[in-house]
Parts: structure tokens; sequence; C-alpha cells
């Protein structure tokens, strides 16, 4: 679980979040509101995949360029020597389905009329609202993304100023998907590694800087793309997000789609859940694209807001999570990789040579750190997410906000440590998620020697082969034809 950052809710949201922080303290254990944030939701806990970041850590509010040095990091004898950073693209537009289903709504607000006796209602308000999304925009970085991530390279430089020393910049190792949102996240979070370097001076186009533009790697970054039997019995098959669409249609979804008809004054059969939830996310891209509380978050309580978030919970848990085993199990050559760059480093520092990659950072997606966090056993509940235990699951692990906000990151730290008292001793790990050092699922200790770690998951840098495991079952099939 993610430990408590200790931070004061906001004062102009305290009582509505006193509340939800009452019923939901155990459901993780970090503050998800900053405290002068003047444009924070009460909602802005249970946005799911659409988390700020700042959310996540809201001591950023304040100075989002300060280290956030856990103070569980390891120091005094021991140096860090490798950081290995899985990073998701930083704050994006709404993906043109999402757009779309946006602009069905509000075509149904605009033609449901003014509202009782000509009054100004909220239907009549979020009518008059500007969209302000395009199809164009689909799914692309915003400049609050690039933001981000220039953000997080000054905190990260700040934090390990020996890895990230102006004399490694030419060794940083730079990989991320093809998707524009993480090139461009990669991009920024070069020029903010730039702005540390050289304060004042304009970063120079990615292309002529020392150590290059990232390098595209979709078998890494978007594994989920290259394995066939995820494509085929998940992305690809109609049951496989049973639960999803059952919620959709259950008492919990039907109860707020009756309460947003009567609130928006349109007839219950002209709303579904898709379009409850587009409603939803656009108070989230708001409030982190253009940092407004629009009237579209008016729409809801923070029991809608629970629901909605199970409702993304949902479809992460059982397309990227603990749903069905391969889609943890699809990303072991991610995870073999993270180990091999491990391994080397160990191996040069060993035969007293310089370690050639420091620094490996890596661009991805939400769907590249779930099932690489599933597949090395963090949050997962006892019992499966399904579309009838709603209640049962308010205290649930799996909660994709606290996971894999926008710019959410998962970093392996190798130290070497001096006065050990064996070989085995000098090399050990740390993991942080999200700035935070994450306690090893073996142990739940802080920091853990790296040979005890590889150890752990030696089932999985040993017998976890993609070919393997992405290979779908043969079909046994005689012929009667002579």
């Amino acid at each position: 679980m993610l430990r408590a950052s200790g931070r004061r809710l906001g004062a102009a949201v305290a009582p509505a979040v006193a509340l939800a922080a009452a019923l939901l303290s155990s459901l993780a254990r970090c503050s998800l509101l900053g405290p002068s944030d003047p444009v924070a939701s009460v909602l802005s806990p249970y946005f799911g995949t659409k988390t700020r970041y700042e959310d996540v850590n809201p001591g950023l509010v304040l100075d989002p360029e300060a280290p956030r040095r856990d103070p569980e990091l390891l120091e005094g004898t021991c140096t860090p020597v490798q950081l290995v950073a899985l990073i998701r693209h930083g704050t994006r537009y709404p993906t043109a389905k999402q757009i779309r289903k946006l602009r069905q709504l509000h075509g149904l607000l605009q033609a449901r009329g003014r509202g009782s006796a000509g009054g100004r209602d909220l239907g009549a308000a979020l009518a008059d609202w500007p969209l302000g999304y395009a199809d164009w925009m689909d799914g692309q970085l915003v400049e609050k993304g690039r933001q981000d991530m220039r953000q997080l390279a000054l905190r990260l430089a700040s934090l390990f100023p020996a890895l990230f020393s102006r004399e490694n910049y030419g060794r940083l190792r730079l990989l991320t998907s093809s998707k524009h949102r993480c090139v461009d996240s990669g991009a920024a979070f070069l020029q903010g590694l730039w702005q540390h370097y050289h304060p004042g001076l304009p970063p120079p186009d990615v292309a002529d800087m020392e150590c290059g533009p990232p390098r595209i790697n979709d078998k890494l970054m978007r594994f989920f793309d290259h394995c066939e039997k995820f494509l085929t019995e998940v992305e690809r098959n109609a049951t496989a997000l049973y639960h999803v669409e059952a919620f959709k249609t259950g008492p919990e979804m039907q109860n707020i789609l009756k309460k947003v008809a009567a609130t928006l004054q349109v007839p219950v059969n002209d709303l579904n859940a898709d379009l409850i939830q587009v409603a939803f996310f656009t108070c989230s891209f708001d409030l982190a694209i253009k940092g407004v509380k629009s009237p579209w978050c008016d729409v809801f309580d923070i029991d809608d807001a629970r629901v909605l978030e199970y409702l993304n919970d949902l479809k992460q848990y059982w397309k990227r999570g603990h749903g069905y085993t391969i889609n943890s199990r699809s990303s072991c050559t991610l995870f073999q990789d993270i180990f091999q760059h491990l391994d080397k480093a160990v191996e040069q520092k060993q035969r007293s040579q310089p370690i050639s990659s420091p620094v490996i950072l890596q661009f991805g997606h939400a769907e590249t750190l779930l099932p690489l966090l599933s597949l090395m056993g963090y949050f997962k509940d006892k019992e499966p997410l399904t579309a009838y235990n709603y209640k049962e699951q308010m205290h649930r692990k799996f909660r994709s906000g606290h996971i894999v906000p926008y710019a959410s990151n998962l970093i392996f730290v190798l130290y070497h440590c001096e006065n050990a008292k064996t070989p085995k001793e000098q090399f050990q790990v740390q993991m942080l998620l999200n700035e935070k050092v994450l306690p090893l699922a073996h142990s739940q200790e802080t920091v853990s020697l790296y040979e005890d770690l590889k150890n752990y998951y030696k089932d999985i840098l040993q017998g976890c082969q993609n070919s393997e495991e992405c290979e779908l079952p043969k079909v046994n099939s005689t012929s009667d034809e002579l």
C-alpha cells in the first residue's frame, strides 16, 4: 500500500472531503487533496486513471519542482549506481471516442430546452458550457502534461544528483511507446533535465541533445499489443469485461442514471452508463487540462464518484490487473529487461568498470505499469473485484487513481553499499512508486538485497517466456477427408 503523506485537506472543501476521508481512510496511505489547490474538487480522489499526479502527491501543489525525498530512501554508505524508471505519459487530452460521446451528451442537453419555466438550471449551464475538445486532440499530450514531465525530471535530478550528473547526460537511455503522448513526454523530460543543467537557457531541439531523442520500442512499452493470447482472450473477447458491463446495468449505476437524468432534466432513456462516465471524466479533464472546476463536476456527489471510480477500476482490474493471469504474464519481457539492466550494472561495478547506463527512462502507459505491478504481486485483493461486491470492495487495494495517475512512475534504484560483510550484501535495491518508497512484496521491507529480490522473482526471471505465455492454446483437429 502507498504510505500516508499526512497532508492537511484544503480548508475550502474541508467538510465534504473530511467525510470522504473518514469513509476511505483505509483505502490508501496517501492524501489526495492538496492544502492550497484552489481548483481541487471533492471528486478528485475518484478519477481513476484520469487523476492528476498532484492529487497523489499533494505537496507538489505548493512547490512542484522541489524533490520529494522519502525518509526511507537509503543514504550514507550506500550509493545509487543505477536508476531504471517506468513513467506513464503526462496529462493528455480525451480520446476521440470520449470526445464523440461528450458531443452526443452535449447535444442532448442543447436539445432539451431551457429547463422548467425558462429557469437557469444545471442542464442549461452545461448546454452553454463550451466543450473545448475536438477530435484531432485524440489523447495527445497537453501543455500541463509537458509540465508534469519537466517537473518530474527536475525532482529526480535533484534527488539523485550523482546519477543525473552532467557527466552522465550523454549516457542516458530513453525508450518510449510509439504513441505521440509518450514520445512527447520523453522529450519534455529531457527539456526538464536541460533546465536542471542550464537554468535560464532555452533547451535545444531534442534531436540535437547529446543523449539524442527517445528510441521507440513498442515490444517493451506496449507489450500487450504483441501478445496474441491477451489480444484474443481479453482485448477482443466480448465476454472478458463481463463484470464491467454487468455493473453498468446494476443497481448502483442505475441509481446514478436516474439521479443525473433528474438533475439535467433529460429523459432517463436517453442516458446510459457510458454517457454518465464521460460526463464524470469531463470534470476530470477540465480540472487536469484547464485547471478549472467546471459545471460538469456539479452533476455528481461523492457517493456517485465512488461508484464511478469502481466502474473504472473494474475495467482496469479485468483488462490490465489481476482479473486474468495473461494480463500480468504478458509483461514478463519488460520485467526481465529491467533486471537485465540491473544485472549489467552489478557486473560492471564488480569489475570496477563505469556503469554504461546509469539512468534508463522508459515512457509508456497506465496499461504498461498496471500489468507489471500485478505481475510483481502488488495491489491484489483477497477477493476479485466483481459487478456484485461493490460494497465489500470499499476498502480495496486496487484503486487505479492511487497507482497510475497521469505521470505515474515506478522506479528501481540499485545501490552499492560500502562496508558490506559479503559481496552479496554490496548490492541493494529499492523501489519507488510515484516518488514514495514501495515496500517489497516478499518482505514488506523498504530495501532488499539485490540477490534476495532476484530469488523471490526467479519464476518470472527464468520461467516466464513471452513466446510461451502469449501463445494461443493449440486446438486439436481431426480430418475425415480421404
